[in-house]
């Protein structure tokens, strides 16, 4: 698929001639059908919804929808004994809202699944009308798990047929493309910097879009990751300080078949954009996460996922202008850095990588500029008259610090104060969010 596909459309000023005629109904067709087919998703973590209630799930379905999300991937385990409460609880709040789809995504990392259990969880919720299919089959992805491969033939079988696009970013591109006998597409989880790197690469995306030889694939995008949880051995930031703008920016060169936000709400890596969810807090994260919210990500999507759609940054605002900032609340030099490493199994300290900036992302209609202060020193940004997007920062220091304010078209919004005070005993590497 194309990224020059989409809204480019020449009137034809006869309808005479078989030529013409053919050109007019190609041109509809792609019109209608390729933007239609790209889909956003956002990837929700249902092993941490223990005796939720249908009320949270159609909060999030509502919150999601509003920022031009099109459907959840729903990862599940298999030993949660509340797995398919929960599930019903989703498919049945989804159906209440127009164009919101799930589709079930097997962790093959969190324990080992039976094939009869696969088989019956997508018999479950296959023909209900908030599942996302295509070509009539119910999607369905992993997390992991190219050793379960084998399993799929038989999943297909007794299913009726699926479309399958598992994320096996364990195998690459290159081991990706020896199993698409087996697959309808792939799904990258690679949507961070690699450790030591500042900046998200562009490269195996690319490499997938080859490998896959027309299948589809499925991009994953992220706004942060960090995480901090030593009961699980994990405590590790990769650079996220423009991640945000870099990712969505590669949307639109790769022009995926779909993509997917990791995540929704994995509050323990620090990648959620929905409302903060205290509940879902895995013990350990809170320190890192209560008083960090994330929703501010979702300000720029509903105009992002429309220019994806569109094949094209030209496309109209969808909404007011807005404008979103993130950062940490400590510079680097405040304390302790608290082990952390520079990205997944890295040798670097992410004090060493991490930027003490106020990352800016602006989504605005034409040229305008948006303000930011922090404490009493203040800079203004000229919004890119190019597209519609713009990306600044502003740094700080620990003689940079007090509260943060963003202004946009004379209004202002006020964010938690940069401070030198490391409360936790170490630095934070978990950002907040705030939105103009």
């Amino acid at each position: 698929m194309s990224h020059h596909e989409g809204n480019h459309q020449k009137d034809d000023s006869s309808d005479s001639g078989i030529v013409s005629l053919w050109s007019k109904k190609i041109r509809k067709l792609k019109n209608k059908l390729i933007p239609k087919d790209r889909k956003v998703f956002a990837h929700y973590m249902v092993g941490i919804t223990y005796g939720q209630s249908p009320t949270q799930w159609a909060h999030d379905i509502k919150t999601a929808k509003e920022a031009g999300i099109d459907g959840f991937a729903l990862n599940i385990g298999p030993s949660d004994s509340y797995t398919e409460t929960q599930l019903q609880h989703a498919y049945s709040e989804a159906e209440k809202v127009e164009d919101f789809v799930l589709f079930l995504s097997f962790d093959m990392a969190a324990g080992l699944w039976p094939v009869h259990q696969v088989v019956y969880l997508i018999n479950q919720f296959k023909n209900l009308s908030a599942q996302m299919q295509v070509d009539g089959k119910p999607f369905v992805s992993t997390f992991e798990g190219p050793d379960w491969a084998k399993n799929w033939g038989e999943v297909r079988s007794q299913t009726d047929g699926i479309f399958l696009v598992p994320d096996w970013a364990s195998l690459g591109p290159h081991g990706v493309a020896e199993k698409l006998d087996i697959i309808d597409g792939a799904f990258s989880w690679d949507a961070w910097p690699r450790s030591g790197h500042n900046k998200v690469s562009i490269a195996e995306d690319r490499l997938y879009k080859d490998a896959l030889d027309g299948k589809k694939y499925m991009m994953g995008v992220s706004p942060y990751f960090y995480t901090n949880l030593p009961q699980w051995g994990k405590n590790w930031y990769s650079s996220s300080e423009s991640l945000w703008y870099d990712r969505w920016d590669q949307v639109m060169e790769i022009m995926p078949d779909y993509v997917q936000i990791i995540t929704w709400n994995d509050f323990g890596e620090s990648s959620y954009i929905c409302d903060t969810v205290p509940a879902q807090i895995v013990p350990g994260a809170e320190k890192y996460v209560a008083d960090y919210p994330h929703a501010a990500f979702r300000a720029v999507l509903p105009y992002l996922i429309a220019a994806y759609k569109a094949g094209t940054y030209k496309v109209e605002m969808p909404g007011e202008d807005t404008a979103i900032a993130w950062y940490r609340t400590t510079p680097i030099g405040a304390g302790h850095h608290g082990d952390t490493q520079w990205g997944q199994g890295g040798s670097h300290l992410a004090a060493h990588g991490a930027r003490d900036a106020v990352s800016v992302m602006a989504a605005t209609s034409g040229s305008t500029s948006v303000t930011v202060a922090i404490g009493d020193k203040e800079r203004t940004f000229k919004t890119n008259n190019k597209t519609s997007i713009s990306y600044f920062e502003m740094p700080f220091d620990c003689d940079t610090t007090g509260s943060v304010t963003i202004t946009l078209h004379g209004k202002t919004t006020e964010g938690p104060a940069i401070t030198n005070d490391c409360s936790h005993g170490h630095v934070i590497f978990n950002a907040v969010a705030i939105q103009v």
